[in-house]
C-alpha cells in the first residue's frame, strides 16, 4: 500500500484521511480507527501494538464516571423524576412573565446536574418541556431550541462527562473543574431568560391536561409545598452527587456510581415506578449511549498515540504560539478552532484531537489549566446546537419531527446570547475561579 498523500508525513496524512473518513459519513469511532491505523502502518509499526494503545487508553479509573452518570441520567428520565421536576418548577414559578419558558430553562439547568450529557438530556426531559411551552404559546421551533442550549449546559454544569474527559488528558481536578463550571453554567442559563420577551408566546391553553395538579385548588403556599414534598428525592440527587464530592465523601468517579443506585432507591422505594421492562430499557439506552462515548475513547488513544510519535502536538502547538505575541490574539483563534469544530463533530473526538495541541500553549502562556477547561467545555457545548452536526439539534428534531432546519432557526437567539457568555467567561476568569479560593 502506498501513500495517499505522497511527501507528506504520517501524522499529517492521518489528519487529512480522518477529515475525508467524516466528510464521507463514516462513523466518528471508526474514522479515528481507520486514519490512526493506516498512520501506524506508514510509520512501521505492528497493529499488534494496536490492541495495547486501546486497552491502556479505557483503562482510566476516572473514566468509569461516564456509562454510570449516563446511566442515571437515562433511568432519573424513565422513572418520573422528570415529570416531577417540571410541576414543582411550575408551581413555584406561578405566574411569573415567561411561564413554561422559564420552567424550561430552570429545568434543563436543574437536569444538567443529573445528566452530564447533552444529548441524553434532550431525550430524557424534551418531550415534555418542548410540548408544554408549546401549550403556553410558544413556537415549537423555539422551544425545541431552548431545549437543545439547555441541554447542551450539560456538558457545563456539574457533573459532567465531557469535565471528567477533559481532567483525564490534563491531568488536572476534576472536583476543581466542577466546582469552577458551577457559576459560569448558571450565569449562561440566567442569559438564556433574556430571549423569552422576544419569542412572543402567543397565550397558549391552559397546561393542566399536559401537567394535571392534584390540588390546584388549594392555596399556593400548600400546593408549592405538596409538589416539593412529591420532587423531594429528584431533587436532593444533585445535592448527593455534589454534596458527596465537595465533602470528600466520594470521588467523582464513585459519584457516578452513587448517582445510579440512587436513581434505582428513588424509583424503587420512594416513587415506586420502576419495573423490570423499565429497568431493561433504561439499561439498553444507556449501554447503546455509552458504547458510542467510549468506542470514540478507544479509537482516540491511537489517534493521540500517532499525534505523540509524529510530534503533532510540538508542531501545531508551537505553529499556535508564532501567531502572535498578544495571548488574546491565541485565545481567540483557539476558541475558534473549538467553536467550528464543534460543528462537525461531538465533544468528546473534538477534545482528543484539540487538548494534546492546545494544552502546550496553555502550559507556556501561564493559563490556568481549571479556567481553560470551563472554557472549551463552553464552546462545545455551543457546537452541540450549532448545524451541520448539532448533535442536540438532531435529537430535537426526531421528537418534534420539525426539519432540523427550522429548530436551527429557532435556536438562534440562545446561539447568540451563549456566545455573549463565551466572551465574558474568557475575559473574566474569574467567574470560574472565584469559588476555588486563593492559587
Amino acid at each position: 500500500m502506498s501513500d495517499l498523500f505522497p511527501g507528506l508525513p504520517a501524522g499529517t496524512e492521518m489528519i487529512i484521511l480522518f477529515f475525508i473518513l467524516i466528510a464521507l459519513r463514516v462513523p466518528v469511532a471508526f474514522s479515528l480507527g481507520l486514519s490512526a491505523i493506516y498512520a501506524m502502518w506508514q510509520i512501521g509499526f505492528g497493529l499488534d501494538l494496536a490492541g495495547d494503545l486501546i486497552a491502556t487508553g479505557v483503562s482510566k479509573f476516572s473514566l468509569l464516571a461516564i456509562p454510570f452518570f449516563i446511566l442515571a441520567g437515562t433511568l432519573m428520565g424513565s422513572l418520573g423524576i422528570a415529570e416531577r421536576m417540571i410541576r414543582f418548577f411550575r408551581v413555584l414559578i406561578g405566574p411569573t412573565p415567561g411561564g413554561m419558558g422559564v420552567v424550561g430553562t430552570v429545568v434543563c439547568l436543574f437536569w444538567g446536574a443529573v445528566s452530564g450529557s447533552g444529548p441524553a438530556s434532550v431525550a430524557a426531559i424534551g418531550p415534555m418541556i418542548i410540548k408544554g411551552m408549546e401549550e403556553d404559546g410558544y413556537p415549537r421551533a423555539y422551544a425545541a431550541g431552548l431545549v437543545c442550549t439547555g441541554a447542551a449546559l450539560s456538558i457545563v454544569i456539574p457533573p459532567s462527562i465531557g469535565l471528567v474527559i477533559y481532567g483525564v488528558i490534563a491531568e488536572t481536578s476534576i472536583s476543581q473543574l466542577f466546582l469552577a463550571a458551577i457559576l459560569p453554567g448558571l450565569a449562561m442559563g440566567a442569559m438564556m431568560l433574556l430571549t423569552l420577551p422576544f419569542a412572543k408566546p402567543r397565550g397558549g391553553a391552559a397546561l393542566a391536561a399536559l401537567f394535571p395538579m392534584p390540588h390546584a385548588d388549594k392555596p399556593y403556599p400548600v400546593r408549592l409545598w405538596l409538589s416539593f414534598k412529591d420532587s423531594f428525592w429528584g431533587l436532593m440527587t444533585p445535592v448527593v452527587i455534589l454534596g458527596g464530592i465537595y465533602s470528600g465523601i466520594f470521588t467523582p468517579t464513585e459519584a457516578a456510581l452513587v448517582a445510579t443506585v440512587y436513581a434505582l432507591a428513588v424509583g424503587g422505594l420512594a416513587h415506586r415506578t420502576l419495573t423490570l421492562r423499565g429497568l431493561y430499557d433504561s439499561l439498553a439506552n444507556a449501554a447503546a449511549s455509552s458504547a458510542t462515548v467510549m468506542l470514540v475513547v478507544a479509537y482516540a488513544s491511537l489517534f493521540g498515540w500517532v499525534v505523540t510519535v509524529e510530534d503533532l502536538i510540538g508542531q501545531y502547538s508551537g505553529a499556535l504560539l508564532g501567531l502572535s505575541e498578544n495571548g488574546l490574539v491565541i485565545l481567540l483563534v483557539i476558541m475558534l478552532i473549538l467553536l467550528v469544530a464543534g460543528m462537525f463533530m461531538d465533544p468528546v473526538t473534538v477534545m482528543f484531537i484539540s487538548l494534546p495541541i492546545f494544552l502546550p500553549v496553555m502550559r507556556e502562556l501561564g493559563w490556568d489549566p481549571v479556567w481553560f477547561g470551563v472554557l472549551v467545555m463552553v464552546n462545545l457545548a455551543i457546537g452541540l446546537i450549532t448545524p451541520p452536526v448539532g448533535i442536540n439539534l438532531f435529537v430535537a428534531a426526531n421528537i418534534t419531527r420539525l426539519p432540523i432546519e427550522r429548530i436551527a432557526r429557532g435556536a438562534v437567539p440562545f446561539l447568540i446570547v451563549s456566545l455573549a457568555g463565551l466572551a465574558l467567561i474568557a475575559l473574566v476568569p474569574q467567574l470560574s475561579l472565584v469559588v476555588l479560593g486563593p492559587r
